[in-house]
């Protein structure tokens, strides 16, 4: 059956809102000024070719559309201004943050990016921005990669993350995308004829990670200061020591070069009276009481899968090492979650080739480079897994001596003849502590 368009598409200069749905930039909306020539709503149900289509993640995906209606109606993704990159909160029709957008042409790499210090830091000491190690303007890649390395081995610990396609005024364009879209805009209104003939009249839809956001979270840093001087329940504590083992599976295996305490969240729900009795608990009197709940979220992921390990000047060392939790052993419960999947050589190449569909949509995907970064993640694997063989603790795995496991023959046709070829760092960054 072809998928081309039925036959009687028309476009449709003017819209009445009680006669269509609600469309976004990126599907071809007209609200606030950015959209493309429009096709009738059944076309996107029949023909679904339109961008930001996940069939196999029908949740994730009502999320997005109720983002870009958001944005079709005049509620726009409001800047963060904190961090190095341009990255915004999106909202839905009641204005209420539902996600997290990070373009790519506005990473710190990226050359839409709006933050000023960033741009003064690559135009005045070129030699030192950036992280050799890692491939330029991947960021977004990153994150989504991170998302994915999260639901292969069941950690949940990442919130949701795929690449979408969205356009907004608030993002950072260039004075030429934005006259562009003025002029045809004008165009559109003055001779209908000739506009209706533009692929796209709004401004240019940004590809980048769209992030679930999640409430009710403060930094990490906040709640372990409070975890010192605060003496927590024995299965609550277990529980946060569970938990902090699946982020140092994840941060391992992608080698993440930008863990600190600020960027993984905690979120803690204090003990309540069972039955809602109200009742003041004493020191010491957890029987009287329901345990507290505490999970956690490990976002910004956007600085992981080097395509080598550091070996200049910056060591990016994992920041949780320092934490009291790094000095226990593995605990039998991540054993039994991510050591059978580790061990297995077939689900690592599956790993890899997941991954390879998700960093090959990039224009700039290099093939060879991708095969670097995945000899590097297979390294980190054969570390993690031998460490979690060895009950070693978090502290003791960082300290293993870090190799690199590249296969043979790259490709997606596996054979019993495979074979991989390890080989070691020698090479100590300069920095050894930043």
């Amino acid at each position: 059956m072809s998928n081309a368009p039925p036959p009687d598409v028309t476009f449709a200069p003017n819209i009445n809102r009680s006669d269509y749905l609600p469309r976004s930039p990126t599907r071809g909306g007209r609200g606030n000024e950015e959209n493309s020539p429009l096709l009738a709503p059944r076309v996107e149900h029949e023909y679904g070719h339109f961008d930001n289509n996940f069939p196999d993640d029908p949740v994730f995906q009502e999320i997005i559309r109720n983002a870009e209606e958001a944005i079709e109606e005049g509620v726009l993704p409001e800047r963060i201004f904190q961090g190095s990159s341009g990255s915004y909160f999106v909202k839905n029709h009641e204005k209420k943050i539902i996600g997290v957008f990070k373009p790519k042409d506005e990473e710190p790499y990226g050359k839409l990016n709006p933050k000023w210090t960033k741009w003064m830091h690559k135009l005045c000491c070129p030699c030192c921005f950036g992280r050799s190690c890692l491939v330029p303007n991947q960021g977004y890649l990153s994150e989504a990669g991170a998302s994915l390395v999260d639901r292969k081995l069941q950690l949940n610990i990442v919130p949701n993350t795929k690449v979408v396609k969205l356009a907004s005024d608030t993002f950072n364009y260039n004075a030429i995308d934005r006259a562009k879209s003025r002029t045809k805009h004008s165009i559109m209104t003055k001779v209908p004829a000739v506009g209706k003939k533009f692929h796209r009249l709004g401004l240019p839809p940004k590809t980048g990670s769209f992030q679930l956001f999640v409430t009710g979270y403060k930094d990490a840093d906040f709640w372990l200061r409070k975890f010192d001087s605060e003496d927590l329940p024995v299965s609550t504590a277990t529980k946060l020591q569970h938990l902090f083992e699946r982020l140092v599976v994840l941060d391992y295996i992608i080698r993440n070069t930008d863990r600190g305490n600020d960027n993984w969240l905690i979120k803690y729900e204090p003990a309540s009276t069972p039955k809602g009795e109200d009742k003041e608990v004493q020191e010491g009197e957890w029987s009287l009481v329901e345990n507290p709940d505490i999970s956690i979220a490990a976002i910004d992921n956007g600085l992981a899968f080097p395509f080598k390990h550091p070996d200049e000047w910056r060591a990016y060392p994992y920041h949780w090492a320092w934490l009291p939790q790094a000095k226990v052993p593995f605990s039998e419960e991540i054993k039994e979650l991510v050591l059978p999947q580790l061990s297995d050589m077939n689900f690592v190449q599956d790993l890899c080739d997941d991954l390879y569909d998700l960093f090959k949509t990039d224009k700039g995907f290099d093939r060879r480079t991708f095969t670097k970064q995945m000899g590097v993640m297979r390294g980190q694997i054969l570390n993690l897994t031998q460490a979690l063989k060895d009950n070693k603790s978090p502290v003791q795995l960082v300290q293993m001596p870090v190799v690199t496991v590249e296969r043979t023959k790259e490709g997606r046709v596996r054979t019993d003849s495979d074979q991989y070829t390890q080989s070691f760092s020698h090479r100590a960054p300069f920095f050894s502590w930043c």
